[in-house]
């Protein structure tokens, strides 16, 4: 079902590594083509341009565009009591660990009445997406709503498709995930057109422009976020999934296949990639794959994903190599199952989640390690980080100098500021020492 690129034996420069590693045959740039118009639109004609594509790609047609308050909050009475339970201890766990990415404030002192400080702002409005395809996701609600609120962010929006299977209204598990952590601004808004209106705001539904726009979902929901990236900041265009498994002869085979399927069920164009230095493993990895991809519920959609382009296993000569491979794939997703995972995890850099050991799969981050599930995606974990309570946070320095810390660096500072050729920038602290004689304070 999967194919195999063999790497054995073969010197290979990082260009060639990043020519050779699977990639799913998506191009954001062609999709930004087609959703700007939509973009546009939302942006020049506001409701008007949002009802117009719900009809289109939605179906839906006279619903409400914003959630009533008190509907949010009675959607806990639907919700089955066990997956409230997990909700809960899911936002629970993830509020912890968020908290333990909020820096504390620095002071740095050069002397006396020479001080700087550092403090962390979180930006003041933040529009969350939900996508709502094949499948809803209150746990993504719930790991951008609690990372933002861990910020100290004070106003959330949230959005998620229209379903038409729901009366044109959100998915009822999206509304329970927000009614858990209390977001009480919900629009039944999806796709391009939702990142739109986060992004130039909708007046007559009451939906004000945010700050930064966060939340997962498929190639459109990417491009129109790099669209408005600049008139409001983004997390990451985060797309389509990704799983690297690198696993060695001591793997169970079973595991490792459970965890290529588990990623493969969220879209035909997911990726699936093992690398190993173990032919046999591959082998019984392989066997593994095609027993339980049978029997799994989204059958057709694993098979056509994990036999596409972007599925592949690989096999390399040693695990430094299926390092290397791994950081020039740069995975959403990395699991480590080899004999010593912690010996491999110092050559392993580009990441946007790294899970050890044969008892860590994907699984557990994407609902209860605590950790947030909002990965970069399509090699970008190279340069990106996942989502965060640092996703909304600015740092910002705060500089306080007295008149005599300001008097011991005036002739340095005119040095510097002769050598630009901005004198005034110079004079601008030599004010500062004019006799008030002369004129001045």
């Amino acid at each position: 079902m999967m194919r195999t690129i063999d790497l054995r034996g073969r010197e290979l420069s990082r260009a060639e590594l990043l020519q050779l590693v699977p990639r799913a045959a998506v191009d954001t740039g062609i999709a930004v083509e087609r959703v700007r118009p939509l973009v546009d639109a939302v942006r020049d004609r506001g409701e008007a341009a949002l009802r117009e594509q719900a009809r289109d790609f939605d179906g839906v047609e006279g619903h409400a565009l914003r959630v009533p308050e008190a509907e949010i909050a009675a959607s806990l009475a639907s919700c089955p009591p066990e997956i409230e339970q997990a909700l809960r201890l899911l936002a629970e766990r993830l509020r912890v660990a968020s908290a333990a990415q909020v820096p504390e404030p620095r002071t740095t002192r050069f002397g006396d009445g020479a001080v700087i400080r550092q403090r962390w702002q979180p930006v003041s409005r933040v529009g969350l997406y939900a996508p709502g395809g094949k499948a809803a996701y209150p746990s993504s609600v719930l790991m951008n709503a609690v990372s933002a609120q861990a910020a100290g962010v004070p106003s959330l929006a949230l959005a998620s498709p229209a379903q038409r299977e729901h009366g044109g209204g959100v998915h009822p598990a999206v509304l329970w995930a927000a009614a858990i952590v209390g977001v009480t601004e919900v629009y039944a808004i999806g796709g391009a057109g939702a990142i739109a209106a986060f992004a130039h705001g909708v007046p007559s539904i009451g939906l004000d422009p945010v700050d930064v726009v966060t939340g997962p979902g498929n190639v459109f929901v990417a491009a129109a976020k790099r669209v408005v990236n600049g008139l409001v900041g983004i997390d990451s265009e985060a797309g389509t999934t990704e799983i690297l498994v690198i696993a060695d002869s001591t793997a169970e085979p079973g595991f490792v296949a459970a965890d290529l399927i588990s990623q493969a069920e969220h879209d035909e164009a997911a990726a699936s990639v093992l690398v190993t230095d173990s032919p046999e493993l591959a082998e019984r990895v392989g066997a593994e794959v095609e027993r339980r991809a049978a029997r799994t519920r989204h059958a057709e959609r694993v098979r056509q994903a994990l036999g596409g382009p972007q599925s592949a296993v690989i096999l390399v000569d040693d695990l430094a190599t299926a390092a290397r491979v791994s950081d020039a794939y740069g995975p959403e997703h990395l699991e480590v199952q080899t004999a010593d995972p912690e010996a491999l995890l110092g050559s392993l850099s580009n990441a946007g989640a790294i899970f050890l050991g044969g008892h860590t799969p994907v699984s557990l981050g994407d609902y209860l390690a605590g950790s947030n599930h909002v990965l970069p995606t399509g090699g970008t974990a190279r340069f990106a980080a996942g989502l965060g309570a640092h996703t909304f946070l600015r740092p910002q320095q705060v500089i306080s100098y007295e008149r005599d810390a300001l008097s011991e660096v005036h002739e340095p500072l005119l040095a510097i500021a002769g050598a630009e050729g901005l004198p005034a920038h110079g004079e601008a602290v030599t004010a500062r020492f004019e006799s008030e004689t002369e004129g001045t304070v």
